[in-house]
């Protein structure tokens, strides 16, 4: 099986998409479906690699795709998945309908990673009583973060 030789062995357009180029992409993705982005670019008339269509794509140009202005809650999922799943940016995505990873993992390193970053050293990780409800050993109590409201805080958050 032949393959086409990778990017950097031709010389394609680099840097910022144009609209006529978004356009053309979008138009021959609705006509021929997804996928064969190998032979994309050529078939559609761009000269781009067939890597940045396929990226292009899948994450600025399809339609189901929801881009920017994070709600609260989307907020907290992201945190709560973070904590449960580590960077596996794809999986949480999955668990965020319209999101793509690559725009959850920009929010997490920009935004939310220096909120609570801010917010463990602003506040009052963790409260040590003295003794539990039963008079027993000492117990740990879950401060939520005031930017926060519906987190469980910044408790594991890194």
């Amino acid at each position: 099986m032949h393959r086409n030789p990778s990017c950097c062995k031709k010389s394609f357009n680099k840097g910022s998409w144009s609209a006529t180029e978004d356009k053309i992409l979008t138009d021959y993705v609705k006509a021929h479906g997804e996928g064969r982005w190998g032979k994309l670019p050529k078939s559609a008339g761009l000269n781009r690699c067939p890597r940045s269509c396929r990226l292009r794509w899948l994450n600025y140009l399809r339609p189901d795709i929801k881009r920017g202005n994070i709600s609260h809650e989307e907020e907290d999922l992201i945190i709560r998945l973070h904590n449960l799943l580590g960077n596996r940016w794809s999986l949480i995505a999955g668990r965020l309908p319209g999101r793509t990873d690559n725009e959850i993992k920009n929010y997490w390193n920009t935004v939310l990673r220096k909120k609570l970053k801010a917010c463990s050293v602003g506040s009052t990780k963790i409260m040590h009583s003295d003794k539990d409800e039963d008079g027993s050993s000492k117990s740990q109590e879950k401060v939520p973060c005031p930017e926060f409201e519906n987190s469980t805080g910044c408790n594991g958050a890194s």
